[in-house]
């Protein structure tokens, strides 16, 4: 079984648009003053309500977007996820090897990718980001590989060339499963999906404790 899911995300920048209130000094009498608070408070009131409906179109485009797998979407969806998604424009600014399994999370979800992430549970999730925080990229890079193998239906079992027959989405991650059932789910001439199988499953090594 191949698996070649790849996912990138380009740099982008952003900007910001700043209101500017202009202040008065009140040098009317009382009666005019009290004329001038009364007109600001509503004029307040509208604008915050203007902002408040523009705030939630740009949420229903943004959603309408994101339901969207990446090859549906036009070149003007992806302008528009940048210009109003701030946490996608900061993430794509990062480096993906970086980012944690939340982040990684959201920026699938958001730009279209394949969400690996959603088949990870929350403890692997979390030995995800221990990977990340600890520069293990390789290691993690093996775990995102785990993920990839259980795009598949809950309860469907696969072969694997030497016979065995296993449901990767009900397999847990330990560093035997790894060598003996998830690694033999790719083949990657370069050797690239090995070296990463392999790293996770030494670091799965090290954490088992010491037998007596």
């Amino acid at each position: 079984m191949i698996i070649t899911s790849r996912f990138a995300v380009s740099q982008v920048s952003s900007g910001a648009t700043y209101l500017q209130a202009r202040q008065t000094t009140p040098m009317a009498a009382m009666p005019r003053a009290s004329s001038e608070v009364s007109i600001s408070t509503t004029a307040r009131a509208l604008l915050a309500s203007e902002q408040t409906s523009a705030n939630a179109e740009v949420a229903q485009r943004l959603a309408e977007i994101k339901k969207r797998p990446g090859v549906e979407r036009s070149p003007a969806d992806y302008d528009y996820l940048r210009a109003h998604d701030q946490r996608f424009v900061e993430l794509g600014e990062r480096d993906p090897k970086t980012w944690t399994a939340d982040e990684v999370d959201y920026m699938q979800q958001a730009g279209g990718f394949v969400n690996t992430m959603a088949k990870l549970s929350p403890k692997e999730k979390a030995m995800y980001d221990q990977l990340v925080a600890e520069g293990n990229h390789e290691a993690a890079a093996g775990l995102n590989l785990v993920a990839m193998a259980r795009m598949l239906p809950d309860d469907q079992e696969v072969t694997l060339p030497d016979g065995k027959v296993f449901n990767p989405n009900r397999t847990e991650v330990t560093a035997d499963n790894i060598r003996k059932l998830f690694r033999q789910m790719f083949v990657d001439p370069s050797g690239q999906t090995d070296r990463s199988f392999e790293a996770l499953a030494s670091w799965l090594d090290r954490q088992a404790p010491a037998s007596v």
